[in-house]
């Protein structure tokens, strides 16, 4: 990953406050409360939020970012929680988990950059077992219009790093859809994430 990107985020993380809060994002909130726990992988988690609620609620948590103060912040949440996650600081190449590892994953905003994103996208894939969970939330394309009329709403300002429902169905053909849909949504998440905004919402099963 470039170096700038890295920067980006490490900056972000790097105040006392967390950026998107401490609470969890609504949507993974609401799909892993109806899911039994067992093990679940958080790429490009952050500062932890999503990933320490999985493991208040029993789950065995692994995730992982670029961003080492993003770890940082993660490990101070997880033991304010009483909770253990394990952070590696890696891209996903340099992950050595084994095919069909994980129950679940979890992508809430992760925005990877445009020329690789649809390839994360199929790597993450074989890292879901037979009939496990995926569970996503990002912007769409669309949400360009929000950041235009608010920019607090957060999220990247290229068109090619937001999602579209076309672009899930291809790059996560081998599922059945549970949920896949374009939706206008209030955010509450911390500094970053504040206002209306238009996400990609897909919950899917992997066949």
């Amino acid at each position: 990953m470039q170096d700038s990107w890295t920067q980006r985020w490490d900056e972000r993380y790097s105040k006392e406050t967390f950026a998107y809060g401490e609470k969890p994002n609504d949507y993974l909130k609401q799909q892993i409360e109806m899911l039994p726990a067992g093990t679940i992988l958080f790429p490009a988690e952050g500062e932890g939020r999503n990933a320490v609620f999985a493991a208040v609620r029993g789950w065995q948590v692994s995730a992982f970012d670029i961003s080492r103060e993003g770890k940082k912040k993660a490990q101070l949440l997880a033991a304010k929680n009483h909770v253990e996650i394990d952070y590696q600081l890696v891209i996903l190449d340099e992950l050595t988990y084994t095919y069909g590892q994980f129950d679940a994953i979890a992508l809430i905003y992760a925005h990877f950059p445009a020329t690789i994103k649809s390839a994360y996208h199929r790597k993450l894939n074989h890292l879901l077992r037979k009939g496990g969970i995926l569970i996503f939330e990002a912007f769409s394309k669309k949400h360009l219009e929000y950041i235009a009329r608010n920019e607090k709403v957060g999220g990247p300002k290229e068109t090619d790093m937001l999602f579209s429902v076309e672009e899930i169905r291809a790059d996560f053909p081998d599922y059945d859809i549970i949920e896949l849909t374009e939706k206008e949504i209030e955010l509450n998440e911390g500094e970053f994430h504040s206002g209306t905004g238009s996400v990609i919402r897909f919950t899917g099963r992997k066949k």
